[in-house]
């Protein structure tokens, strides 16, 4: 078993698990700490974190990082909707990483839902069937269907608790007009998922969160005789229960008169109203009739996905949930992807062969895989400009599970300069990135240009490389398939060697080589 940290830095809160992990998933808790930092604010998009919220986010962030490493364990820190919303959420992320020592993942919201579901499953018994699962933060609420391992579909919702109270109940004060608004919101924003829930079913709704088992809380609380339960994990309420919470809940006006509500925690008085309304809209929306509470949430999912990461020896890999999720995204969007899969077999035999010149770690050769598969998914919007339209996919799809933001952003961006010019600094996305990244970019792009070209013809009619590296010269030797003219190949590929010769340093020569050799 080994030591490791998780800290899931949320909307409303910090949330700190540390804990000995082994590889078959099971854990043992060393201690936890929790953090009422409300980073997000704002009723609509969250579009900028205030300079108080970052400073105490940062103070947050000092004080997770040294209880980790008191206790001798690495640290993942991942960030969720208040962040990936931020326009400023670079100045955050910096100061996280040069005053806090914090490096923070932004994860996207269907990345969310998968980690939360991967540490549900540790905590309630429904592995074996088919669950429909919520999660409630302060910005967002994840909504999932799974089954085993698989997530069956996924959508993240602008629907938060601290979001909602800013737009519907500021201050805390809770007026009948605006329930009535509340609610209404809260059901034009689900209705897009009720279809696929509907078609896909689910034996049994499980609820994960601070606002979901406050609400469990208060439904126990409110019953006669209760007395308060030492772990909510795998207690049930129904959406009787429910609704006798929200009505408690709406009838008090104001935060104070809220605390006198059995059941509620003072320091989330002010936000359970709009919690427990967006619970109440889950279970209208979807039919649910029962709910079980885990424990677990997004940082016990990403302490396992990191043991997982890590299993193969590297932190970051293109596992089984990425490679499936690049996969049917290609799927969806490419009308050929037996030629992107073979570019994408060319491309990796060019890093390979190439990895004394351009010495970059293995996580980027599966950045390059999944750029290649996607690099063409552009085609369903238009063929003109189809690499830019490209980057748009693949930086906005909610297709992509068990990918870091990062990583995503480095995938369309590579996926973005497979053609046209080369990565430039007027260009915004390009230019975000640091030097290091930067430089990833452009070597795989230069990569994955010159793979593109190898396969003009979308036969496969190249059947391997020959690499030879000299001091000045790089030599690509193109091995046909038997009886095939390769001179389109060539010539394209030569067309796009630029970009790789300027990062590598070498002239790059491309030639035939005898059928037999590969």
């Amino acid at each position: 078993m080994q030591l490791l940290a998780a800290l899931d830095i949320g909307t409303n809160s910090f949330h700190l698990v540390v804990a000995r992990v082994s590889v078959n998933g099971t854990f043992d808790i060393v201690t936890r700490h929790k953090e009422t930092v409300r980073l997000g604010h704002g009723g609509g998009d969250m579009k900028v974190l205030e300079p108080a919220a970052i400073d105490r986010g940062i103070a947050a962030l000092r004080r997770a990082r040294r209880i980790a490493e008191s206790a001798g364990a690495p640290m993942r820190a991942v960030a969720t909707s208040a962040v990936r919303e931020a326009e400023n959420a670079q100045a955050f992320l910096d100061r996280a990483l040069t005053e806090a020592g914090v490096d923070v993942d932004v994860i996207s919201g269907v990345e969310e839902a998968r980690l939360i579901h991967l540490g549900v499953l540790q905590a309630v018994p429904v592995y074996d069937k088919r669950l429909v699962l919520c999660d409630i933060g302060g910005g967002s609420t994840e909504v999932l269907v799974g089954e085993r391992e698989d997530v069956l579909a996924a959508r993240s919702f602008k629907l938060g608790a601290v979001r909602l109270t800013d737009r519907f109940f500021p201050g805390g004060k809770v007026e009948p007009a605006k329930v009535r608004e509340c609610r209404a919101y809260i059901r034009s924003t689900l209705t897009i998922f009720e279809r696929e829930v509907d078609r896909l079913g689910f034996e049994v709704a499980v609820g994960s969160s601070g606002s979901i088992e406050s609400v469990a809380r208060i439904a126990h609380a409110l019953q006669p005789g209760a007395t308060a339960l030492r772990t909510y994990n795998c207690f049930e309420f129904t959406a009787g229960e429910l609704h006798e919470v929200v009505g408690a809940l709406t009838k008090a006006r104001t935060t104070a008169d809220r605390r006198n509500v059995p059941g509620v925690e003072p320091e989330r008085a002010d936000i359970i109203t709009a919690g427990a309304l967006i619970l109440e809209g889950v279970f209208d929306a979807f039919g649910i009739e029962r709910m079980m509470i885990s424990e677990n949430a997004l940082r016990e999912g990403v302490l396992l996905d990191t043991v997982m990461r890590s299993a193969g020896g590297r932190l970051h890999h293109l596992d089984q949930v990425s490679r499936r999720s690049v996969q049917h995204l290609a799927e969806l969007c490419d009308d050929d992807p037996r030629h992107s899969a073979h570019v994408a077999e060319l491309a990796l035999q060019l890093f390979d062969a190439t990895i004394g010149l351009h010495g970059l770690e293995p996580a980027c050769r599966d950045y390059l895989e999944a750029a290649a598969l996607l690099a063409n998914v552009g085609l369903i919007i238009s063929h003109a400009k189809h690499h830019l339209h490209s980057y748009y996919v693949i930086r906005n799809t909610e297709h992509l599970t068990g990918l870091t933001d990062h990583e995503i952003e480095i995938i369309a961006l590579v996926a973005r300069y497979h053609r046209k010019s080369a990565p430039k600094p007027t260009h915004p996305e390009y230019a975000g990135l640091d030097e290091s990244d930067q430089r990833i970019v452009r070597v795989l792009a230069g990569v994955l240009r010159i793979a593109i070209g190898l396969d003009r013809s979308h036969d496969g009619r190249v059947r391997g490389l020959q690499i030879h590296t000299g001091r000045s010269k790089l030599t690509i030797g193109v091995v046909p398939v038997d009886g095939t003219d390769l001179s389109l190949e060539l010539y394209a590929a030569g067309e796009r060697r630029g970009l790789l010769e300027a990062v590598v340093g070498r002239t790059i020569e491309l030639e035939a080589a005898p059928p037999g050799s590969g």
